[in-house]
C-alpha cells in the first residue's frame, strides 16, 4: 500500500466506524491537528540528524519535576504527522507541574528510519534526559514513558532494552530506568499485528519494513523489536485501548496484556467506551480523563 494510501485508508476507517448516525464517529489524526496547539518550552537536539531531536515542555516552578516521555504514533512511517500530534496533552500534563519530553525519531521512509534507527533513536532520546536533566530541572527517579499507537510499542520496547544481549545491535549500555509504561492504543505484538491487523497502517509491509524483514531473514526479527517477545519487562504498565478503534482494535491490547502478565509484568488493563484511536491523545476528550490519573499515579 502506497504512504498516501495509508493516510486515506486512516481516515476512511475512522469514518466507518461511526456506526449508526446517532453516535459521533471518533475523530482522526486531521480533527486533532486542526486545532490551534501551544508551542514547546524549547526543543533540543539528542543527536546530528535533522529528526533527532525532542521537544521539552517545562513547567512553572523550581522543580525538579517528574518526566513524561511522550512516543508518538504514525504507523512509524516518515510521511504521517510526528510529534505535533502529541502536543495537545503535552501541554496538558505541563500545566499539572510534569515535564514533558516529546521526542522525534528516524521513521521508515526518512533516511536511516526502520531498524535499526527508529529504536536506536528512541532509546538515545530517552537516555538524553540524563544529559539535561540538571539544567532542566528534571526529577530522573521519576520518569514514565508514555506512547500512543506505534509509539506504545516503541515506549514498551525503550523499557525492556535492558533485556537485550549485549551483542544486539540494539542494545544500549546503562538504559534509563523508568517507573511505568502507559500504553495508548499501542501496537505491542508486532508479529500478531503483521498478521492480523486491519491494515490501517499498511500491514503487513510497514511492519516488515519496521523491523528489517527483507535483510534479517535469517534471525527472529521480532525477538529485539517486538514487546511482546522481551516479556517479563519488569516495570509497571498500562495498556489503554479505544473500545470503537478501528486501527489498533482492542483485541490487541488485550493479547499482548495476557501475554506480559502471564510472564509476571504488573499491566493495568483499560478499555475506555466510546473512544476511538484518536481521543486517547485529545485532552480534550472523556478518554484523557480518565488517562491522565493512570499517568499521574505511575509518577508517583
Amino acid at each position: 500500500m502506497s504512504k498516501i494510501g495509508i493516510v486515506a485508508g486512516l481516515v476512511l476507517t475512522l469514518v466507518a466506524a461511526c456506526g449508526p448516525p446517532a453516535r459521533a464517529a471518533p475523530i482522526s489524526f486531521v480533527d486533532l491537528l486542526s486545532r490551534p496547539r501551544q508551542a514547546p518550552t524549547k526543543r533540543i537536539a539528542y543527536g546530528p540528524d535533522p529528526l533527532q531531536f525532542g521537544q521539552l515542555w517545562s513547567p512553572a516552578g523550581p522543580g525538579p519535576h517528574p518526566v513524561v516521555v511522550m512516543i508518538h504514533g504514525g504507523c512509524w512511517l516518515a510521511s504521517l504527522p510526528g510529534v505535533e500530534l502529541m502536543a495537545y496533552v503535552a501541554e496538558d500534563l505541563r500545566r499539572r507541574g510534569f515535564a514533558v519530553w516529546n521526542i522525534e525519531y528516524r521513521r521508515v521512509g526518512s533516511a536511516g528510519g526502520g531498524y535499526p534507527g527508529t529504536f536506536q533513536d528512541v532509546g538515545r532520546a530517552i537516555d538524553h534526559l540524563r544529559v539535561i536533566a540538571a539544567r532542566e530541572r528534571l526529577d530522573l527517579r521519576h520518569v514514565v514513558l508514555v506512547g500512543h499507537s506505534a509509539g506504545g510499542q516503541l515506549g514498551l520496547w525503550a523499557a525492556a532494552r535492558h533485556r537485550l544481549p549485549r551483542r544486539d545491535r540494539l542494545f544500549s549500555q546503562d538504559p534509563l530506568p523508568v517507573a511505568g509504561v502507559v500504553s495508548l492504543a499501542g501496537i505491542d505484538d508486532l508479529a500478531v499485528f503483521r498478521a492480523h491487523g486491519p491494515g490501517a497502517c499498511g500491514e503487513p509491509d510497514t511492519v516488515d519494513e519496521l523491523v528489517g524483514a527483507t535483510a534479517r531473514r535469517s534471525v527472529n526479527v521480532y525477538a529485539d523489536t517486538s514487546p511482546a517477545a522481551l516479556v517479563p519487562i519488569g516495570a509497571r504498565q498500562a495498556v489503554i485501548s479505544g473500545a470503537l478503534d478501528p486501527i489498533v482494535p482492542v483485541r490487541f491490547g488485550h493479547g499482548y496484556a495476557a501475554k506480559a502478565q502471564a510472564a509476571g509484568d504488573a499491566v493495568q488493563i483499560m478499555d475506555i467506551a466510546g473512544a476511538g484511536h484518536f481521543e486517547l491523545i485529545d485532552p480534550a476528550s472523556d478518554a484523557w480523563r480518565r488517562i491522565e490519573p493512570v499517568i499521574e499515579a505511575m509518577l508517583k
